[in-house]
């Protein structure tokens, strides 16, 4: 009964009114029991579909449904920076959570497309750092939080090369021979020749700001440019590598660790000098639920919590804290921290890709590329 068939009800007779109360009564004693204006009930959250999304779905969506009785809406996108920027532009935003890459967060979070977060308010380590300190380097933003760490690293047929020490031996074809797989384009291909050359990690963007550091990153790669096979797609490594089409190739870690696990492919990883990037959660500006939106994104930065995206994929936790708390895959026999990036191990030579780096110099290294590929 809507409000005004009571009042035109109560305008009846006594026993008429008596009854109208008391459904009065009813009516606004269930308004009562209902969320607060601005609960979500829902959250659209928009990831990359695949496993990745998979992962998300088990190892924080269905638990904090439980949890909270909050449905959670998992919807694919092939770049889910795509339908934040239109939703907003439009100013028809129907996403509450966005997992995006650092670049897209950057330029978005620039054009007033993304939330402000109040940062402060994510919990403490597991033990006790504080949030800002606690995340690893490109890990936050004043506009988005890392839920996890991926990286390209240097995968080899173990078959058929042994003793891979370094990614000094990915440019080494007189010790190593075979073809070579590389992602095509500058961002990264650069990074690592100068790296197997002998540039320190943290002197790398400092190297490749100057022409002579260019110079130097395409003379290495002018050692091995016979020999490459490009892929642009992240399921071309493993299958270059499957189909004998390389010895070895650079690979995003997941890809490799997926065609061990599920194929028993003869693949090795070697971690010296990854390339380290982040998956980041963001809210977009306007998000019919941002109230909501932060709360759970505060719920799934706790340091156990990131952890346990580990037991469904082999992508790693973006907070320190939490790579102690790394257990077993889904498998319940594989332990998982020697298979991830963030394996304090592996990081000892790691490279934190710079978003601000690439922004300010994509389109000058990215001609150049591509001149040289066309040489």
């Amino acid at each position: 009964m809507a409000f005004g068939d009571f009042v035109f009800a109560f305008r009846k007779t006594k026993s008429n009114r008596e009854n109208v109360m008391k459904r009065l009564l009813a009516f606004t004693t269930a308004l009562a029991i209902l969320p607060l204006a601005g609960t979500a009930q829902e959250l659209n959250v928009v990831s990359w579909g695949g496993a990745v999304a998979a992962a998300q779905m088990e190892a924080w969506h269905q638990p904090y449904m439980a949890e909270t009785g909050v449905k959670i809406n998992s919807i694919d996108a092939d770049n889910p920076a795509v339908p934040v920027k239109l939703q907003v532009e439009a100013g028809n935003v129907t996403t509450d959570i966005a997992d995006i890459e650092p670049s897209d967060l950057t330029r978005l979070c620039d054009e007033g497309l993304l939330e402000v977060l109040p940062i402060d308010e994510l919990p403490d380590g597991a033990d006790g750092t504080k949030a800002r300190e606690d995340f690893i380097e490109g890990g936050l933003y004043d506009c988005g939080v890392g839920v996890l760490v991926y990286s390209t690293m240097i995968a080899y047929r173990s078959d058929k090369a042994e003793g891979v020490t370094s990614a000094a031996d990915f440019f080494d074809l007189e010790k190593f021979p075979g073809k070579r797989g590389l992602r095509k384009g500058a961002k990264f291909a650069l990074e690592l020749a100068l790296m197997a050359d002998g540039v320190a990690p943290a002197d790398v963007y400092a190297t490749l700001a100057t022409p002579e550091g260019v110079d130097r990153a395409f003379a290495k790669l002018d050692t091995i440019k016979p020999s490459v096979v490009w892929w642009e797609a992240g399921a071309q490594p493993p299958q270059l590598l499957a189909d004998g089409e390389v010895v070895m190739t650079t690979a995003y870690n997941g890809r490799i660790f997926d065609a061990v696990m599920n194929e028993g492919s003869p693949f090795a990883t070697l971690w010296d000098n990854q390339i380290l990037d982040f998956n980041l959660y963001v809210i977009p500006k306007g998000a019919p639920n941002k109230d909501a939106a932060w709360a759970y994104m505060k719920w799934i930065s706790e340091s156990q919590r990131e952890a346990d995206l580990s037991k469904f994929i082999s992508y790693g936790p973006p907070r320190k804290s939490a790579a102690a708390l790394v257990g077993l895959f889904k498998d319940g026999k594989t332990e998982m921290a020697g298979n991830l990036p963030t394996n304090p191990d592996h990081m000892k030579t790691a490279l934190t890709s710079n978003v601000e780096f690439w922004a300010d110099h994509d389109v000058e290294l990215t001609e150049r590329f591509n001149t040289w590929l066309s040489q």
